[in-house]
């Protein structure tokens, strides 16, 4: 938790190190904390280690795809209720869907604005800490 008490804890899933360096910044500037991973095997260990409140997801990853990711998330008993946001290349109603299906709250299209990361963060980290 940041200093202030109003940060979240916030896991950030992309084998873009762009991606990730960005969400970080803009995560950090809006008083985040942020741990990253690259793909799916490694955000899984995160998530059992450091319990974030909100978990983005990149679906195109290699190994263990972004859906998958979710999915796994979804089933442990401990981590079900913990809001997890697909990052996507493309805005497509097919990868909504299939986001829902796996569990997702929402759904980024990328490149995203810090703004839009904020707000993601705002509205579903909120459900994630009620739950804790």
């Amino acid at each position: 938790m940041s200093s202030n008490g109003s940060g979240y804890k916030v896991l950030v899933i992309d084998d873009s190190n762009t991606i990730r360096r960005s969400a970080e910044i803009f995560l950090k500037q809006g008083g985040h904390e942020v741990l990253l991973a690259e793909d799916g095997f490694d955000a899984l260990s995160k998530v059992n280690d450091h319990k974030p409140h909100l978990i983005f997801c990149d679906i195109l990853m290699p190994r263990l795809d972004g859906y998958q990711t979710c999915a796994i998330i979804k089933r442990n008993a401990h981590f079900s209720n913990v809001p997890v946001v697909m990052l996507s290349s493309k805005d497509g109603v097919f990868d909504k869907a299939r986001g829902r299906m796996v569990g997702s709250q929402d759904y980024l299209t990328k490149p995203f604005t810090k703004d839009q990361l904020l707000q993601a963060v705002q509205q579903f980290g909120v459900v994630s800490q009620e739950v804790q």
